[in-house]
This record gives C-alpha cells, structure tokens and sequence, in this order.
C-alpha cells in the first residue's frame, strides 16, 4: 500500500482542513463537499484524512464492521455471539463514477436464491464504507440511480438490495465526502443537501505559498516514506486532538442563546427545511469541542454558517453559492449574543503552530452580496445605441464593427418538453425514450452477461416445460441456467442538446435579445433538470463560434449567454456548418448520446453569395445525418417573412415561437421533434 501524503503537510487551504477535521470530530456533521478548480489537493486531503482518524472496533470475520459492542441484529453474516472485538484502521472507500449498482449496493445471487433458496450476497462498497469514509471524486458526474441509492443510504443508514422479492439489509452509515469542480456541471438538489459542509478551494496567488506546495510535493513524489516520517510528529499530534475532541464532543454546552442564533440565521438566510439548523447545531459544537471549550461561543456559530448554508441556498443551478457575510453579522446581532460567551476563541484548523501555510480558522466562501446582479453593466434606454441597417458604417457611439453592448436575460420560464424520436441508449436522464437499466419493464430476453434485472414471469415460463424431464419432486422449481431470463426495461436518457444562437444585428433590438436570452436560459435549466449535456454555438458578423463546448454545467453556458455580444450580419450557414463539426467529434467521443439541436434565430441569412441558399444545403446536411431539431423563430411584429419555419422544413424539424416555447401556452401540445428520416 502507497505512502499517503501528510494531512499536516498540505499548505494552505484552511476551510478544506477545517471541514474535514470538523467531521473527524463528529461525523454526525453529515461529510463535506468540496468545490475547486483542478489541481488544489482536494483528493489528497481527503485521502490523508483517514490517517488520522482512530482505529475501528469490528467483530472478527464480519464482511459488514458490526461494532462487537452494539452488532447489528440484521447482519448478513449474523447473529453474532458474543466475543471480544479486534480493531482495524479506519478506511476510505472510493465509489468510482462509472460504478454499476451491484459494485455500490453489492450483488444477490438470483440463481442460487431461486434453485437453492439461500442469499448468496456479496457486499458491495457501501458495506466497506461503514464506520468509514465513502469518497466520491467528480461526484456531479455521478449517474443518477447511483445518487438515488446514496441518497437512500444516508438518510436511513443502511442498504437495501432487492431482487424480486429477496432481500438483503445491512446497516450504512458512513462518512460522506465528495469533490467536484463546478465547471463541470452541478449537484442535484438533494444529494447538494445531503452534504452536512461545503467549503470552496482555489489554487494560492501567492508567490511563496505555491513555491512551497512544489517543494514538498517533489520532495514527497522523491521518498514517501521518507517525507511522511519527518511529518510524523505533526501526524501524531493532530490526531491526539482529534481523539481529545471527540471526548469533550458530549459535554459541549448548546445553549437556548446559539439556538436562537440558528434558527434566526437559516431563517434569515431562507434555507429549506430543518436540516440547515440541525447542521449548524452540530457544527458549531464540534467547533467548540475542537478548540477545547465546553460551550459555544458566537464565533462558532458564524463559522458554522459559513460552512453548512452557502450550497443551501441555491434556487437554481445558474446561482452562486455564498453568503453576505454582513447580513449574517446583522443577523447574529439581532438575535442576541448567547449567554456566557466572550467571543474571543478562535478555532484552529491545523493544530496550532504547523508551519503549513494555515493559520486559524476558516472562511466558508468568499462574501457576495445577496441578491448581487451578475448582470454587465447597462446604460439607460436613452444611451441605447441606435440600431442601424445591416451593412452600414458603423454609428456614432456604437463600438467598432456594429457591436452592442450584451443586454440582459428576461426572466426565464417554464419550457415545454422538447424530445429526440425513436428509442435511445444513452446515459440516463429525463428527455428521450431510451433503453435503460432503470424504468418501466418492457420485455425479456435472455442474459448476456451477470443477471441484474430478473423477469420472473418469463423465468418460470422458460423454466416450467422441462420440469418432468429434470425430475421434478415436490414443490420447488427446478431452474437452471439457461431458464433465466434478463428484463428488459425503457427509461429516459440526456440528449447532448446544442444552441445555435443569433446574435447578428438582425437579433440586437434591446427588448427582442433580452426575450431570446431568456428562452434560451429558460431551454439551459430545462437541461439541467434532465440531465443533459448541452454546448452554445453562435454566429454574427462574417462567421460563428464556438462559445461553449459540449459541457455538463449549463451555469457555464449560462455565463456565456449572458455576456454575449450583439450585431453585424448573419451568417446562418456558418453557424449551421460550426454546429455540424461540433457535433461530428461528440458523435465520435460518445456515440450513445443523441443529440438535439436547437436553432434560435429569426431566420434571415445575409452576407457572401447566395447566403439562403448556403443556409438551405446546411440545414440538409443535418437532416441527411437524421439529427433531430427545433427553430426557435425569434421573428416579431405584425409582418412576419416565415424565414424560421422554412429553416426548420431544411433541418426536418419542427418551428416554435416564443411564445409556443412556454410551457403553460395555448398554442399547442408538447412539440417532439421530427427527425429527419421521419421527414422524408
């Protein structure tokens, strides 16, 4: 087994230190999450946690760590008699993304359990979790039913695996910790609250701090063994505090004075449920108990908000996760100073004294201002350049080339649901039809590989004609191999769903863009509730762009949306064109997710020869690879040239307006796109 890195020697990143020792302290914290660009020891602070956590008492030979004091009366490897406890290390468990059910859960042999009648269960990685730690990496890449099973475990503390009617249990109750970098898309809104801490890391600006994270890295990657042991001492101690606070942790005082403070704070902040309170309650008395006190002081109430609120507050996933760290004080003042409490401890995350770049206490989050608009600065209407012709020079005031200043999104809405035809086998999501491992049983066929999913019915129908000839005695059903059968199963899946966007003069009236901005914010966060992959494509001037490619984080698209710039002319051949070469390379580095393209423009097409005409052979193109779409026709006022609906008869998709695209219109049914086979 590798050397881990030292906890002690990680430099800096006080608020990532801070939230795993708080945790290490009381798990009952409920884990932490940990959001930070690449290359910020994320993964390597968490793996050095476990070092320091103390050892774990588990009955001998149980696969399950039953604590021999207290043995869980449902074990699969129970009941266990009564027999002295050995200790072992606490372990970290890694769930991989691409993990199947069965490596998370763990397996139950079907086969013996209808032939046989006996549980054959192999424990999966929640069972090597318990007592421990669960890590998952890139956990927003998780897939969904993965989430699903976590999120069952960790609010029950225990697993259930179910196959037909036999079922296994064991107890699960781990401590949760996952990384992510934001640019790659967020957390689902439940499993976001299931982490008990957040805390955000970035790489150091300062000159001597990154000098010194490559010194000890090289010297580290040189002699493990060797750069732990000149570390051991600094180990040793960190881990006799942590030891010390979990003894103190059942005398910390929580007084009616901090709770009020609490639930002033979450009511304040207006965070859902109970379970931000709960959070902050145990956080602010593992603060108290790890700087040695008996009571909680009000500092330890502030810290614990900024650790347990900022990612509970997020109402959608284009918001920033933070908090106005002067409405928390105003906040904490109002409701009154809890009794007895001097407010002059500060925690110290690192142990007091190690020269590792921390000092004491974290920071939560860098403050933002509640309710701060990320919105460009705009002028007044008045300032508003004028719109001029398309192919004129340039008006005074207008900044070269014809371009506006970008204009904000209008409030997004409810979109109706638009879905890729036929059936799918693409990542699991909420859009299209696809065959997946989760949804509606549909059929059976016989197994390729280890059975997942019986079809009981169809198993006994293939297994009843040969009971005679397999001598058959009594009640039981004689099943072999051959009899069983796989269920076949139809879900949803994520479409890479594509914007092509407009943003040539044609598109640049002040209110016209601000709508169009809004429909296509409205479409980003109809793609992040399905999990979809989705990427920006725009085109104005003389060419188009890639603004954003395929991505999962639609707050990322959503950034680029907003800060688009408007004007010059429109060629919607070259966005058309761009958008084909992006999808040709997604096709080939994911050739099971379908794609959904979606035009937002007014349909015109001017610049270099013949530009309709290029704009028809364009839209063809992609209807000859049978890739679905939808126009979006963005046109406006009493005289409308139709220009959307006939781009969208090239692609052989469908055309929606504006006001068709919500979902609470009149103007019709939810819209499916046409593909273009379909089409012809």
């Amino acid at each position: 087994m590798s050397t881990p890195y030292p906890f002690t020697a990680i430099v800096g990143q006080d608020d990532l230190r801070l939230g795993l020792l708080l945790n290490a302290v009381s798990p009952a914290v409920g884990g932490v999450l940990v959001r930070g660009e690449k290359g910020t020891a994320k993964s390597t602070a968490v793996r050095a946690l476990a070092a320091l956590m103390p050892e774990v008492p588990v009955v001998p030979g149980c696969r399950f760590s039953c604590d021999p004091a207290s043995p869980d009366p449902a074990c699969p490897d129970g009941p266990h008699a009564e027999a002295a406890g050995v200790s072992r290390p606490a372990r970290t468990v890694e769930l991989p993304v691409g993990a199947s059910e069965d490596r998370l859960v763990g397996a139950l042999d079907i086969e013996r359990a209808l032939s046989e009648g006996v549980k054959a269960f192999e424990p999966g990685l929640l069972a090597d979790a318990h007592r421990g730690i669960l890590y998952v990496d890139e956990v927003n890449l998780l897939h969904d039913h993965l989430v699903d099973l976590l999120l069952d475990a960790a609010a029950m503390g225990a697993s259930y695996v179910e196959r037909e009617g036999v079922s296994v249990r064991h107890a699960a109750r781990f401590l949760l910790v996952g990384t992510m970098n934001p640019e790659e898309g967020e957390l689902r809104p439940q499993l976001l609250d299931r982490f008990g801490l957040t805390v955000e890391v970035s790489a150091s600006r300062d000159t001597d701090e990154r000098v010194e994270v490559v010194r000890r890295r090289l010297a580290y990657d040189d002699d493990p063994e060797g750069f732990a042991a000149r570390w051991a001492e600094e180990e040793g101690a960190l881990r006799e505090r942590i030891a010390a606070a979990r003894v103190l942790l059942p005398r910390v005082v929580l007084g009616d004075g901090v709770l009020r403070q609490i639930a002033a704070t979450c009511a304040a902040f207006e965070v859902d449920g109970m379970r931000a309170d709960i959070v902050m309650a145990r956080t602010a008395t593992a603060l108290a108990a790890w700087a040695g006190r008996e009571e909680v002081t009000a500092d330890d109430v502030r810290q614990a908000a900024l650790l347990a609120l900022p990612h509970r507050r997020r109402r959608n996933p284009f918001d920033a996760p933070g908090l106005d760290e002067d409405k928390l004080d105003q906040t904490l003042d109002e409701a009154g100073p809890p009794e007895n409490s001097d407010g002059d401890d500060q925690p110290d995350p690192d142990g007091g004294g190690d020269d590792d770049g921390g000092g004491g206490g974290g920071g939560g989050v860098p403050p933002q201002a509640d309710g701060e608009d990320r919105t460009p600065p705009q002028g007044s209407e008045g300032d508003a350049p004028s719109q001029a012709p398309e192919g004129t020079p340039d008006a005074p005031g207008r900044p070269a080339g014809g371009e506006q200043q970008p204009v904000a999104a209008a409030e997004p809405f409810r979109t109706k649901m638009l879905s890729v035809p036929g059936l799918g086998e693409g990542a699991a999501g909420r859009r299209s039809r696809a065959r997946t491992e989760h949804g509606r049983t549909t059929g059976a066929r016989r197994p390729e590989g280890a059975l997942t999913k019986l079809h009981l019915a169809a198993t006994v129908q293939a297994a009843a004609p040969h009971q005679r000839a397999r001598g058959r005695a009594g009640r039981g059903l004689v099943v072999r191999r051959d009899d069983l059968r796989q269920a076949t199963r139809e879900g949803r899946e994520g479409n890479l769903v594509l914007f092509v966007v407009d943003a040539s003069g044609s598109m640049a009236a002040r209110q016209r863009m601000s709508a169009v901005k809004g429909a296509v914010l409205s479409l980003l966060l109809d793609a992040y509730q399905r999990r979809d992959k989705v990427g920006l494509v725009t085109f104005r001037g003389k060419e188009a762009e890639v603004a954003l490619p395929p991505t999962s984080s639609v707050d990322a698209a959503a950034a680029r949306l907003e800060s688009l710039p408007t004007g010059g002319r429109t060629p919607l051949a070259a966005g058309l064109l761009k958008a084909h070469d992006v999808l040709r390379v997604e096709r080939l580095r994911d050739p099971s997710r379908r794609p959904l393209l979606v035009v937002v423009t007014d349909g015109r097409a001017t610049g270099g020869p013949e530009p309709v005409a290029l704009a028809g052979r364009a839209g063809r193109l992609h209807r000859s690879e049978g890739t679905a779409s939808v126009v979006v026709d963005c046109e406006s006022g009493y005289v409308r040239l139709g220009l959307a609906g006939e781009l969208a008869r090239e692609l052989g998709g469908t055309a929606v307006t504006l006001d068709e695209l919500r979902a609470d219109s009149i103007a019709g049914l939810v819209k499916d796109v046409t593909a273009a086979g379909r089409a012809a």
